[in-house]
């Protein structure tokens, strides 16, 4: 058990990386147990973190863990350990990965060994990013996990996926070299001898830098790790990735890969730069809900492609994510402020865990019916009641429902927001009907509408099949997970709360809330 506790962080990345190695090179009878190892055993160390993780931490980092790499010269160290910012976070990337790898070792990609192995080195990158207490290696493990999203989409993705890999590369890779670029400047103007948070966060917290390079550093960020996860007005890679990418792929990326820069935000950037990030509270704000929220949600609206529309969706509802992260921003001292940061943190949960299981399930309805066109479907809930039933609860959950584990975080950001601004509030909230018409609608499309002729025809003579149990367990997984928190919030809640009270009290005297009207 020692030995669990001192190495539990390393063995969460050590073990997929290592299994996607051998998957690689292994005979093709022993390729799908090795995966299912691979994907299963950070799911269960992640939730020993979890059951064992001391409730009362506050920002402190628990299972903390410390590997000399030879550049201690240049301050870098792989150093490990989860926060109640980051373990919410770091469980949710292993159920998104276990329901991920059980579904793709049953697909029927060509080349399957590699597809596999690429996959469980993503699930390597995604477990170090959350676990990362050393910003390089904070960076360098969204590096691992990046580059095998940009091979699958290439090689194993659907139709334009040539065309979306390249876009995907030309985006993202901007997105990082912008937040690499924010990271290195704090760094050097901190005068810090570490790229270790923890001793970033104690030399800043004496020394804070000057207004002026922290609103010029935190702009690097924003915009860096915004592209990163599909701020408006840079996020047109990602619906036409996920459209393109295998749906494995995209519930991994959708689902986990794209917090990597909302969780930097909210672990590194308004912790370290105040500040810097209360002159960009207006911006952020309003891009959020003018960009991502409304005009995304109209754009989502017009989709007739479900796959699209799940990927234009997702989008929209990180609009959400950043209204929170500018109610922080403009007055993280506040109730309110704090009460948005934790908002945020549960919608990137349940958001991952929701957009996952409409990929998964928007794959299962092709399998079924060979196209994507929401015209071209109907009636499918005849046929197969099952597969309804889980994308209609996976919609509920989408839309923010209460039972299901979103309604938490877009309820506590609304209240939050109502204290900054009662107008972008107002104007968020029709966000949420907006979802519920495209949701509705493409539910009501696929599975209770009219079918085309084509389609009842060949329904006729070869009548879909339900949902398969290799199908059903990863569904079961995601929406198990989403209805616990949905019911039990208190288990993402408490170590959470006591995080966000630690990190986000200021040092210094409380900055005005700006004007937003």
């Amino acid at each position: 058990m020692n030995f669990l506790n001192d190495h539990l962080l390393l063995l969460s990345v050590l073990v997929p990386l290592l299994a996607g190695l051998v998957v690689a090179l292994a005979p093709k009878e022993a390729a799908k147990p090795l995966a299912l190892v691979g994907f299963g055993l950070p799911l269960l160390l992640a939730l020993h973190a979890w059951r064992y993780f001391p409730a009362g931490n506050g920002a402190a980092y628990a299972f903390l863990e410390n590997y000399n790499t030879g550049l201690a010269g240049v301050g870098i160290a792989l150093k490990l350990g989860l926060n109640g910012l980051s373990l919410p976070l770091f469980v949710m990337a292993a159920v998104v990965g276990l329901a991920a790898g059980i579904y793709a070792v049953q697909s029927t990609a060509e080349r399957l060994q590699g597809y596999l192995a690429l996959l469980l080195v993503m699930q390597a990158g995604l477990m170090g990013v959350f676990a990362s207490v050393d910003v390089f290696f904070f960076y360098f493990f969204h590096e691992l996990a990046l580059i095998p999203t940009f091979i699958m989409v290439g090689v194993w993705g659907g139709r334009d996926r040539h065309y979306a890999a390249m876009k995907l590369t030309i985006y993202l890779t901007l997105g990082a070299m912008l937040s690499l670029l924010g990271l290195i400047a704090i760094y050097v103007k901190s005068g810090a001898q570490s790229f270790d948070l923890m001793e970033l966060r104690h030399v800043l917290a004496g020394r804070p830098l000057a207004d002026a390079w922290q609103q010029r550093i935190f702009g690097l960020l924003l915009f860096g790790f915004g592209t990163l996860v599909s701020h408006w007005p840079f996020h047109t890679w990602a619906p036409l990735g996920y459209g393109a990418a295998p749906s494995s792929t995209a519930m991994l990326h959708a689902g986990v890969l794209k917090k990597f820069g909302l969780y930097g935000l909210l672990q590194i950037a308004l912790p370290l730069l105040p500040a810097g990030a209360h002159e960009w509270v207006r911006t952020l704000a309003w891009l959020a809900v003018a960009g991502n929220i409304l005009v995304n949600g109209f754009v989502t609206i017009a989709q007739r492609d479900l796959k699209q529309l799940v990927g234009y969706s997702s989008v929209m509802h990180m609009g959400y994510a950043f209204l929170g992260i500018a109610c922080l921003a403009a007055a993280p001292a506040s109730g309110s402020g704090q009460a948005a940061a934790g908002g945020v943190v549960l919608l990137m949960v349940a958001h991952g865990l929701s957009v996952a299981l409409l990929f998964l399930l928007s794959t299962s309805i092709w399998q079924r019916t060979r196209t994507f066109d929401l015209g071209a479907m109907g009636g499918l809930a005849q046929s197969a009641p099952v597969l309804a039933a889980f994308f209609v609860a996976a919609t509920f959950a989408s839309v923010g429902l209460p039972g299901f584990a979103n309604f938490w975080g877009e309820l506590t950001i609304f209240v939050a927001a109502w204290q900054f601004s009662p107008l972008l509030t107002v104007l968020a909230v029709t966000g949420v009907v907006i979802s519920a018409v495209y949701s509705l609608r493409a539910a009501a499309n696929v599975f209770f509408g009219t079918p085309t002729e084509e389609f009842a025809a060949v329904a006729a003579s070869h009548p879909p099949a339900d949902l398969r149990w290799a199908e059903k367990i990863p569904a079961l997984l995601l929406l198990v997970a989403l209805l616990g928190i949905g019911f039990w919030p208190k288990a993402v809640s408490t170590p959470l709360n006591a995080a966000v009270t630690a990190l986000y009290t200021p040092v210094g005297p409380d900055l005005p809330v700006p004007d937003t009207r």
